[in-house]
């Protein structure tokens, strides 16, 4: 995700106070944030979990629409999203 540069330390603060959140949620064993090192306003989340359905469960939560409606204007470029396993 890449934000705008006046909204990078908002956007961490509202992660900081909700990854417990999303981190209790069924299925979910981690939650963590990364930033790149190239580009200060680019982030990248990482989260493990059980199942696709239970991410998709969270995708569908109350949680997620609230954080997503949250950040969703910070961001200067289009965010994108991969699920992947480990080999």
């Amino acid at each position: 995700m890449t934000f705008r540069e006046d909204y990078v330390a908002e956007f961490i603060s509202i992660f900081n106070e909700r990854k417990h959140l999303i981190a209790a949620f069924a299925g979910c064993s981690g939650v963590s944030l990364l930033r790149d090192t190239l580009h200060p306003s680019r982030f990248f989340t990482i989260s493990r979990w059980s199942s696709a359905e239970d991410l998709e469960n969270y995708r569908n939560s109350a949680l997620f629409q609230d954080t997503w409606a949250m950040v969703k204007p910070f961001f200067s470029e289009k965010p994108m999203a991969w699920s992947l396993e480990e080999c």
